[in-house]
């Protein structure tokens, strides 16, 4: 078993920046493919992004490509997305996932963090 407990969430203004935290607890998660998704306020859950376990490849869609940064530290057994200029439609509960399988969708995550909110005025 993993627990994913997302953190770093909040209100910011659009063009600014903020950086969730991911922290697992049971399992190593040395040997997962992570990822961050998101879902706006009815909307379906949306990829946002995901790191390789073994190789650190990552990889984003284009609505969040050069503005979105993930990355992952096994030894702290944390994950983390670097969120720059955001926008309003950014405006989300994003959540951490956790796959052996790659690449990740809302399909194949075999663990879920509950989301953190962040929230982009304008």
């Amino acid at each position: 078993q993993v627990q994913l407990v997302e953190s770093g969430g909040g209100l910011v203004q659009a063009g600014g920046s903020l950086r969730l935290s991911c922290a697992a607890s049971g399992r190593t998660l040395s040997t997962y493919n992570m990822g961050w998704f998101r879902q706006a306020p009815g909307k379906e859950r949306e990829f946002v992004a995901s790191i390789t376990w073994n190789n650190g490849r990552t990889t984003y869609p284009d609505s969040v490509k050069g503005r979105f940064t993930i990355s992952r530290d096994n030894a702290k057994r944390t994950v983390y997305l670097q969120m720059n200029s955001l926008k309003p439609e950014d405006t989300a509960v994003y959540s951490c996932a956790a796959a052996g399988r790659y690449p990740l969708s809302i399909y194949n995550i075999d663990y879920w963090g509950k989301g953190t909110l962040v929230t982009v005025s304008s």
